[in-house]
């Protein structure tokens, strides 16, 4: 692919700027619906809805406190593997107060840490080695991470996002 052709779609892109694209649901994959239902609804989810056929199909609907976008999980919704997200992102305003909020609620969640490099990409690097725990010394934006599994294995980062970068809304 050519740079030009790259260049003439972010043209194209930024001219289609007035249709609007909303990530509003994520299905994720789970192996068991209740528990699955009760590990969401434990963390204070929103409970958005459920449905349930007699062919064993079964949907479920939650909603993070504060979120545009909800996570679907059941029976016969989606082929992926139990288990096989990694990073899913939740953005917090205070990444402490978040992480304690989940320990209170009896999840095992890491320690907080930032990036040994001062980089802002530390929650999604599959290795520990590029992490320093605690958060960002200096506090920045977008540079301090804890993460936590789900009842089925899926794994969640919490980023904490004080400022955003310029354009973000």
């Amino acid at each position: 692919m050519s740079t030009q052709a790259d260049n003439d779609n972010t043209t194209r892109a930024s001219s289609d700027a007035s249709v609007p694209f909303r990530l509003e649901v994520v299905v994720i994959p789970v192996a068991d619906v209740d528990r699955a239902k009760d590990f969401y609804a434990s963390l204070g989810w929103r409970f958005d809805g459920e449905i349930a056929r007699d062919d064993g199909y079964r949907l479920v609907q939650l909603t993070p406190p504060g979120s545009n976008c909800s996570i679907i999980f059941g029976n016969g919704v989606t082929s992926a593997q139990p288990g096989s997200y990694d990073g899913l992102l939740l953005v917090v305003d205070d990444i402490e107060a978040a992480r304690n909020r989940l320990v209170s609620q009896g999840v095992k969640v890491s320690e907080t840490f930032h990036e040994a490099g001062g980089g802002l990409v530390a929650g999604f690097h599959p290795g520990e080695e590029q992490r320093v725990s605690g958060p960002d010394p200096e506090r920045r934006s977008y540079a301090s991470y804890a993460s936590f599994n789900d009842s089925e294995g899926n794994r969640y980062v919490l980023q904490e996002i004080t400022e955003r970068f310029p354009g973000r809304v």
